[in-house]
């Protein structure tokens, strides 16, 4: 089998926690925004990949609500990152065939990044060979208390019987409504937790914590993750054999 074939029994849907940035640029003496810039080049990569290998979702965490707590100068060089980011790649993401998503609240960020968002995703709607979903001031919690105020709402206004609210209600405001849960989750950097990212989604999803700095996460150590995930026995709760 060719090194970057298609994994037999491949994930669908591939979430990634983009871990270690700081850390590689501070290994090489250069600030951590340096590192930042490494990771966004390292998305494209990753992106690119990802219909040849068999993915047709990939969701990957930008911006945490936690991530407020960083340095002013970092989080607004994270900002304006994400403004030339979305304006750089827009264009390759229509050639590409890449319909882009965004998940989180919207509403602490600025203005003018809101609305590159809402453009992206309009200029990409019909985009069909890959689901890009951007994770940009996410929190697990927080989309779980913004999905049940809404469902409470509902519930207040009469449109919902609060008798039928059961597990496969709240899906049905979070974020994520549109996308199926995801299969295989990865966490780069050497850390080994998930830091409050997709929390109900990933409930039965696979886990895998590697080792490597985001901006090293190659095309090949990806193709190697996706093959190790098509070797696992996924039992959702129930014994086989």
């Amino acid at each position: 089998m060719a090194r970057n074939s298609p994994p037999t029994g491949g994930p669908r849907h591939v979430a990634i926690i983009m871990d270690g940035n700081g850390r590689w640029a501070q290994a090489r003496g250069r600030p951590r925004l340096f590192g930042h810039h490494a990771g966004a080049r390292r998305v494209r990569d990753i992106v690119s990949a990802c219909p040849e290998l068999g993915v047709d979702y990939l969701t990957i965490f930008a911006f945490s609500t936690e991530n407020w707590k960083r340095t002013q100068t970092e989080v607004s060089g994270l900002m304006a990152l994400f403004r030339r980011y979305i304006i750089k790649e827009m264009q390759e993401f229509v050639k590409e065939n890449v319909r882009v998503r965004f998940i989180g609240d919207r509403r602490r960020l600025d203005r003018s990044l809101q609305d590159l968002m809402d453009e992206a995703e309009t200029m990409t709607s019909h985009c069909t060979r890959l689901n890009l979903t951007i994770a940009l001031n996410y929190g697990g919690r927080d989309e779980v208390a913004r999905a049940t105020k809404r469902l409470a709402q509902d519930v207040a206004l009469g449109r919902l019987d609060p008798d039928a609210v059961d597990e496969e209600t709240l899906p049905k405001y979070l974020d994520t409504c549109v996308l199926p849960d995801p299969d295989l989750v990865i966490r780069t950097s050497g850390e080994a937790r998930i830091s409050n990212f997709l929390l109900w989604q990933s409930a039965y999803s696979e886990y895998e914590f590697v080792d490597t700095l985001w901006p090293d996460f190659t095309k090949d150590i990806f193709t190697d993750v996706l093959r190790s995930y098509g070797a696992r026995e996924r039992r959702f709760g129930a014994v086989i054999g």
